[in-house]
């Protein structure tokens, strides 16, 4: 029997069918088996499958044979997560159109992937200037040691500022690539994609040989946005990739942080431009970029315990109480405290909200939570 990862391979081999109607598809008849095995009838009760997307289904199913498909595949690509697997980045779920395949090469850590530790984008320009350079290091670095891992493109400038200073500071990062994983672009960060694989994860929803293109770079930054909580854009001109990623985000839900710049600068003109839309500045304490992030940051000199003394609650009831074991003091995602409860979202939100006016628990950006102490 075959593994329904086989089947989000074969449906993403049909040219035509993207991300978003894969999603469908499976949303429609629960499984991607029971899509490939649906008549043309059936599928066209899918929206967005009109006349000529089913014409091509038809034409191009009958040539495709799953079970071959998939062992070639592995032979070929053998580190790639789907949808239907496990360990696949949890927050990239939460998104329209989460890649059908997500190859991958390095270290994994499964609680980036379950969204236990917090990811945090960090894009801008490929021609950074000193200023932007030297606070794209000073972040990276800062949220590194303060257990972030740091998410960029491995392009030139703020990307490899970001990753390197990152790696330098003993934390991990993520690198998503506009190329098959095994292809480094550019060529110059051979040294820090080497590094990448030993310190953090380089991934890819383009199968390995996948050479440059100019059409899968903007793609790419929905990955990045997907994967990361917050995405903070460094330096951007108005024409900037870093403005799509920022386009994402906001549309995905996560928070967009911004380094502001003069307004004569043209490296700083996109980031003004966010700052005029709504994006959140980040000014010199970056103790507030922590603190609106999530983290709880190391005091001078000072180790903060992780344990937490617990809240005497004796008149929550079960449900509350049930929640409360679960929030600490460190920010917790509302997708695991979901899990960890086991009860559903509606319920662990109305808990979280009766806490929260109680004085129990605080809401950070990026529906994270913890305890108030």
């Amino acid at each position: 029997m075959l593994p329904e990862a086989a089947y989000w391979l074969v449906w993403s081999q049909i040219s035509g069918i993207g991300p978003v109607l894969i999603r469908r598809l499976q949303q429609h008849f629960g499984t991607l088996e029971a899509a490939w095995k649906a008549n043309p009838a059936q599928l066209g009760e899918v929206e967005g499958f009109g006349f000529q997307t089913l014409k091509k289904v038809v034409e191009q199913r009958s040539r495709l044979h799953p079970p071959q498909l998939f062992r070639k595949h592995q032979q070929e690509n053998p580190q790639f997560w789907t949808p239907a697997d496990t360990d696949y980045p949890r927050l990239l779920l939460e998104i329209p159109s989460p890649p059908p395949l997500l190859y991958y090469r390095g270290e994994i850590e499964l609680s980036e992937n379950l969204g236990q530790k917090p990811l945090v984008g960090i894009v801008g320009t490929r021609k950074p200037s000193d200023y932007g350079r030297r606070w794209t290091r000073k972040i990276s670095t800062t949220l590194a040691k303060n257990g972030f891992t740091v998410v960029s493109g491995l392009a030139e400038g703020i990307d490899t500022e970001s990753h390197s200073a990152a790696m330098e500071a003993g934390g991990r990062t993520i690198a998503v690539l506009g190329t098959g994983v095994d292809v480094v672009y550019p060529a110059k960060n051979r040294d820090l994609y080497k590094g990448i694989l030993t310190q953090g994860l380089i991934v890819s929803e383009y199968p390995a040989k996948t050479p440059p293109e100019r059409t899968h770079f903007p793609r790419r930054n929905r990955i990045i946005a997907g994967l990361s909580r917050a995405v903070l854009v460094m330096e951007a001109p108005i024409k900037s990739g870093a403005l799509i990623t920022a386009n994402y985000a906001n549309e995905f839900g996560r928070d967009v942080y911004v380094l502001p710049g003069r307004i004569d600068d043209r490296p700083s003109q996109g980031c003004l431009k966010l700052l005029s839309q709504g994006a959140t500045p980040i000014l010199k304490e970056l103790d507030e970029l922590l603190r609106m992030l999530g983290a709880i940051p190391q005091l001078d000199g000072v180790e903060i315990s992780p344990e937490v003394e617990q809240v005497p609650s004796p008149d929550l009831s079960p449900e509350l109480q049930k929640v409360m074991d679960v929030i600490a003091a460190e920010s917790l995602p509302l997708d695991l405290i979901v899990q960890q409860t086991d009860m559903a979202t509606g319920e662990v939100s109305s808990a979280l909200l009766q806490l929260e006016l109680m004085g129990l628990v605080s809401q950070l950006p990026g529906m994270r939570y913890q305890r108030v102490h």
